[in-house]
């Protein structure tokens, strides 16, 4: 597979990996192929700040051992670990699920917030949108309730908190775009987008389309 994508999972999950592949494979739309890489040393699903940052280095590890013959890199996580120093060290795009589907959800000023399972990544989310200047068209982050590898475990569950969480943050929050804010989580996006009138934005879709235009791949 000479001329492909790949997507980096941060998380240890390869039942995760084949479902972020599926969906971008979907996106790519047979433009370019999606191979996948999958970290090893972090847990199944990253859940805390300090996970968050150990995964950056096994990040830039991967992306860099697969550069040759790749044409461009999704982090898959969203908090996008390591994506800033595997941009320094290979000469290919990269490009973060959080950071492109921020990006999608702010177009045309937008107002936007966070749909996730992980209250103890709600700094670092918002830590994203303030370095990429949104931070006056973020409206914040709704969370689903209970333990969250028990709620990403059970997909009727998932769908159903995430559901509360979008209505959330529109009703509430005033969003006019919410993304649904995990790599892991890309199935329940795909499942709730047809159920509200405002965009429900899945970051790996987002990450794809931004690195096909990057690319100059024709839609």
């Amino acid at each position: 597979m000479s001329s492909h994508l790949l997507l980096i999972n941060p998380n240890s999950s390869q039942a995760t990996s084949e479902m972020m592949v599926s969906i971008a494979q979907k996106a790519a739309n047979g433009r370019l192929a999606v191979a996948s890489a999958t970290a090893r040393r972090s847990p199944r699903m990253i859940l805390k700040p300090d996970e968050l940052a150990a995964a950056a280095d096994e990040v830039v590890e991967i992306g860099t051992r697969h550069e040759p013959g790749c044409l461009g890199i999704i982090v898959s996580a969203f908090g996008d670990p390591g994506l800033a120093l595997l941009r320094e060290r290979v000469g290919i795009p990269v490009v973060g699920i959080c950071e492109a589907s921020m990006l999608e959800a702010s177009r045309d000023g937008r107002r936007f917030g966070v749909a996730t399972t992980t209250p103890d990544l709600a700094d670092a989310i918002a830590e994203r949108a303030r370095h990429l200047g949104l931070s006056h068209l973020y409206s914040g982050i709704r969370c689903t309730p209970g333990d969250p590898l028990a709620v990403a475990g059970d997909e009727e569950r998932l769908r159903t908190s995430l559901w509360h969480a979008v209505r959330a943050s529109v009703d509430l929050d005033g969003a006019e775009a919410v993304i649904i804010g995990g790599g892991p989580l890309g199935k329940a996006a795909e499942q709730l987008q047809p159920l509200f009138d405002v965009p429900v934005i899945g970051p790996i879709p987002s990450a794809v389309m931004r690195v096909l235009g990057l690319l100059q791949v024709d839609a």
